[in-house]
């Protein structure tokens, strides 16, 4: 269970760096801006994901 949660959570980070780094690459270097714009919306959405995991992760181990 600790490997899965670790795993799920790692995922989760990674997905939100990747985009992340994805949308800052596109703004530097006068990318459309529009393409920026959905990047960084789906970095939060994918924060929330993370943070939503995390939460419940931490209810359940916590019991």
């Amino acid at each position: 269970m600790e490997f899965l949660s670790k795993g799920l959570i790692g995922v989760a980070l990674a997905a939100v760096a990747i985009v992340l780094l994805l949308g800052l690459y596109n703004m530097m270097r006068g990318g459309d801006s529009n393409l920026s714009q959905k990047l960084m919306r789906w970095r939060v959405v994918l924060q929330f994901v993370a943070v939503v995991i995390m939460m419940t992760l931490l209810y359940f181990t916590s019991r």
